[in-house]
């Protein structure tokens, strides 16, 4: 516990406390992530299912594969880490919240100031058809039906605004996301690996910047040596960190 109150006393004296999160935050949730030793990357096609120019082709694919963890988010609840987020943002300590995450859990853990980097799944639209937009909750009753769900104007099978490889990142989430980082001095790096950019490089503009970064995870990172704390597993961390919110 000594090196977790050490890390509370760095977050609670942090004047600009920013966290990003990856996939290894959710899997406390129940879900799988893409690059770990039970990761959905070792049983499909991760590349093809979130494929721009594929679901152009096949539109079917994605939501063929992806009904499974996309679109039964509704089941899932927050984590001991998002609900320990959301009360470091209600405690004022953490100012935003950047997340590779594609799940909506930190908005159930009580987050507000969540920058979604990698686009969201709340909403859906047609890839033709201006000003088509669907809700998520809307689209999550069509494909739990095995069905798609379709533009009304032109019968287009609509795609989630998730970014998939092939398109731009969502422009004012990155430019948020480097504001945010170039504020920091502390920089909380949680369950990611550091492997996918250009959310891998939010790090690098906090240690330029002369700021900290604490990392957990349970995988080895690039930034590893660079960390002025590193922890190993995030249920540990957080449970530690609830534990010294509710004493304080």
């Amino acid at each position: 516990m000594d090196d977790i109150n050490k890390l509370y006393t760095l977050i609670k004296e942090a004047k600009h406390l920013v966290a990003l999160t990856g996939a290894g935050v959710s899997t406390l949730s129940g879900i799988r992530d893409f690059r770990g030793k039970n990761g959905l990357y070792n049983e499909m096609d991760a590349d093809k299912i979130f494929s721009i120019e594929y679901f152009e082709k096949d539109p079917s694919f994605y939501y063929n594969n992806a009904g499974s963890f996309i679109y039964n988010l509704d089941e899932k609840e927050a984590s001991i880490v998002h609900t320990v987020l959301g009360q470091l943002e209600r405690l004022g300590f953490l100012k935003a919240l950047i997340t590779q995450n594609i799940d909506l859990l930190h908005q159930k853990g009580g987050c507000k100031n969540v920058i979604e980097i990698h686009g969201s799944p709340i909403t859906h639209y047609c890839l033709r058809c201006s000003g088509v937009n669907v809700s998520y909750e809307e689209a999550a009753a069509v494909v739990r039906k095995g069905e798609m769900p379709k533009c009304p104007k032109c019968d287009r099978v609509l795609k989630p605004a998730i970014t998939f490889f092939g398109e731009a990142l969502p422009a004012q989430a990155l430019k948020k996301s480097v504001t945010e980082s170039q504020k920091a001095d502390v920089m909380l790096v949680l369950g990611t690996s550091l492997t996918v950019h250009p959310a891998a490089g939010m790090p690098q503009y906090t240690l330029r910047n002369s700021g900290k970064i604490v990392i957990v995870n349970n995988m080895p990172t690039p930034l590893d040596n660079m960390a002025f704390m590193h922890f190993d597993d995030l249920a540990t961390v957080f449970e530690g960190l609830k534990s010294i919110i509710g004493n304080n």
